[in-house]
């Protein structure tokens, strides 16, 4: 049950289907009621009839929403703010930070930011005015933020040295459920990869490490959409690889598809504009189930997964240490189980939901008034 102060969870674009560590995260408050705010809405399985939205897809909110793109400021924002008195504003990612600062600001609330990746990384290097424009956005939102969490030490080093104050920077994992037992299921599936179809996944680098692989011939099994798909299947496929790819899907079947796989694939790079990870969930999920990784010492992958203790890690874009490790975890069925053994304890002792949620509420606590 949900305490008597207001959390409200601001995402501008509320909510597209891959952002569940959100409705994670404001579902498990406990001693915070949580209300989520957005500019506009996304349908997705992950949209609430209960969200409350800035500017309704009608002429008038479209104006809205480009003023607030624009400007930081909206009428509308204010007076939905205002009328919702909440005891801090909780933003998702740097630029969203920005779009709500302002009228926070001016409201006296306190306003918490989470940076998750290409917020920090991405955006800020791109060229031109664009990326002057997000280095600025995001000065502006750290000075005026109360508090800010990074998902990894990657992340808080990039934001420190995009001007945030060091003091305000804490480094936050924000956690997955966990399933109270682990239950092992029959695997259909050598090698999975669940993510987006874009180039810091490293998602080319599996397909070609896995065509080295023909002697074994895995059954591979990609969970995703993205730019990159159509080319990535193609490519699958010239390469004669036991290969499925499933589209999008609800999260409760993606954990399923996991769990039903031997081994986890996420080979994240960084990529060519300089967009990389934070800490993909994927990564978390895969170890509540009881599956190994094998990664790349890429962004905060390395403060979940420790090479030989809990998963395999590899340089990143190195296609033949991809194929090594893969073909290591294939051929030796004790180190499979050791290592998903590992992984599930890693992620209970330091990846739950619930007990980072109960950090959170710390770090909510520590920049507001005290109840009365």
């Amino acid at each position: 049950m949900s305490g008597d102060r207001v959390a409200v969870i601001w995402r501008s674009c509320l909510l597209p289907g891959s952002e569940t560590f959100v409705r994670h995260q404001g579902d498990a408050l406990t001693q915070w009621r949580p209300v989520y705010l957005g500019a506009v809405r996304i349908t997705s399985p992950l949209s609430r009839d209960t969200d409350v939205v800035v500017c309704p897809d009608t002429p008038r909110g479209r104006r809205d929403w480009l003023r607030l793109r624009a400007t930081g400021g909206s009428p509308r924002l204010r007076r939905l703010l205002a009328r919702l008195r909440p005891d801090v504003v909780h933003a998702h990612f740097g630029g969203d930070g920005w779009l709500v600062s302002r009228t926070v600001t001016q409201l006296g609330i306190p306003l918490v930011v989470t940076l998750h990746g290409r917020d920090v990384t991405q955006q800020p290097a791109e060229p031109g005015l664009r990326g002057a424009r997000h280095r600025r956005n995001l000065r502006t939102a750290f000075d005026r933020a109360a508090l800010i969490l990074a998902v990894s030490g990657a992340i808080r080093d990039r934001a420190v040295e995009l001007g945030a104050d060091p003091a305000k920077v804490h480094v936050h994992h924000t956690g997955i459920p966990v399933p109270p037992e682990l239950v092992h299921r029959p695997k259909h599936w050598d090698v999975v990869f669940v993510g987006r179809f874009v180039e810091k996944k490293g998602v080319d680098d599996l397909v070609e490490a896995a065509g080295s692989l023909a002697d074994l011939r895995p059954r591979m099994l990609f969970v995703g959409t993205g730019p990159l798909h159509e080319p990535v299947r193609a490519r699958a496929e010239r390469l004669g690889l036991d290969a499925t790819f499933l589209g999008a899907l609800p999260p409760a079947e993606v954990i399923r598809h996991v769990a039903e796989s031997r081994i986890l694939a996420a080979p994240s790079r960084t990529a060519s504009d300089g967009d990389t990870e934070g800490l993909p969930t994927t990564i978390l999920e895969a170890g509540s189930v009881g599956v190994p990784v094998v990664s790349t010492y890429h962004s905060g992958i390395p403060e979940a997964i420790i090479h030989e203790a809990n998963g395999l890690l590899g340089a990143e874009g190195d296609r033949a240490g991809l194929a090594a490790n893969l073909r290591r975890l294939l051929t030796d069925a004790p180190l499979r189980e050791r290592l998903g053994a590992q992984a599930r304890r890693r992620v209970e002792t330091d990846f739950d939901l619930r007990q980072q949620t109960r950090r959170l509420e710390t770090h909510y606590a520590s920049v507001t008034p005290k109840p009365g």
